[in-house]
């Protein structure tokens, strides 16, 4: 399941998407369109900032805005910066310890195709495509 976080920082990303990719959005701006608090996105803007996925300045004539271009970024990328996994059960975490029923589990071939699959539609969409 995706957190607000995830869906906020999705919303955030195309919304700045949407503009002038040499103007900076301010982040009043952002968060009355998209109706969330500035403090609150502060936290996921500085996330993005410091992942590289966002370029940030301060003070007048300043806010946010992409460091590419819109097809340049996929959903995947953008949730799995914010989500603390988008792994559909534990063990399929990346740094989830090994399983020792893994090699007679019954259930482990269905989950990792269904993890597969998240995965694969997660990072098969860009932000170009939500535009």
């Amino acid at each position: 399941m995706i957190s607000t976080k995830g869906r906020y920082a999705l919303r955030v990303m195309l919304d700045l998407a949407e503009h002038d990719p040499e103007e900076y959005v301010p982040l009043e701006e952002i968060a009355l369109r998209q109706g969330i608090s500035k403090k609150y996105l502060e936290t996921i803007l500085k996330n993005l900032v410091q992942k590289d996925m966002l370029q940030g300045v301060r003070g007048r004539g300043g806010g946010y805005r992409l460091t590419r271009e819109p097809k340049d970024y996929s959903v995947g990328e953008i949730l799995e910066l914010t989500e603390d996994t988008l792994a559909v059960v534990a063990c399929l975490k990346e740094d989830a310890e090994f399983c020792k029923r893994r090699s007679y589990c019954k259930t482990f071939p269905m989950w990792e195709k269904l993890n597969k699959m998240t995965h694969d539609f997660y990072f098969g969409i860009t932000l170009e495509d939500l535009m």
